[in-house]
């Protein structure tokens, strides 16, 4: 590979660290090749993009992007592969689910919305993450059901609630 080529690597994979808030540094290696397709299939069907890359141009990626990556980059030995993805636990899921058939791939670090994680102990809690969407829908949900209660509570008591008004405006 010649010094413009990987210049242009550096820079293809610096654009791609800047445009995803949520980056999987992954160990494919032993995986044969029907696995491998299986595993690049599932990751197009997720939605997240997989490449295997080369150590030392992802760190010159990292070093040359505005992020700060931390302790990440020293996780960068042997066979890594990036996930990206929109999602911060869409990668963690998929890797969990294909590891329930194989013992790869493992889970080398995380970078998801500026938190970063190292080690594949962390891979059940980064299952857990929630995306922006699930939480916007929690906190609606949970802003809905006080509501919903004064609500139901109204029609269930509605004849009693009559009655105190009734109350209420005669003694005035």
């Amino acid at each position: 590979m010649t010094r413009e080529e990987k210049a242009t690597v550096i820079k293809d994979l610096t654009a791609q660290l800047a445009d995803n808030p949520n980056i999987y540094l992954a160990d494919i290696s032993g995986l044969n090749a029907v696995d491998t397709s299986n595993l690049r299939r599932a990751c197009f069907k997720a939605n997240i993009k997989l490449a295997v890359v080369k150590n030392t141009l992802l760190a010159k990626a990292m070093e040359a992007s505005d992020k700060e990556f931390g302790e990440l980059p020293e996780v960068l030995k042997g066979n890594t592969s990036l996930m990206l993805s929109e999602t911060g636990n869409a990668p963690a899921k998929l890797i969990k689910n294909f590891r329930k058939k194989s013992d790869k791939p493992l889970l080398k670090g995380a970078f998801i919305e500026e938190a970063i994680y190292i080690g594949d102990n962390y891979l059940d809690a980064l299952v857990e993450i929630k995306s922006k969407e699930e939480v916007i829908g929690d906190i609606i949900g949970l802003l809905q059901s006080p509501a919903k209660n004064v609500i139901s509570g109204l029609k269930s008591g509605g004849g009693k609630l009559a009655g105190i008004l009734k109350t209420l405006s005669e003694r005035e």
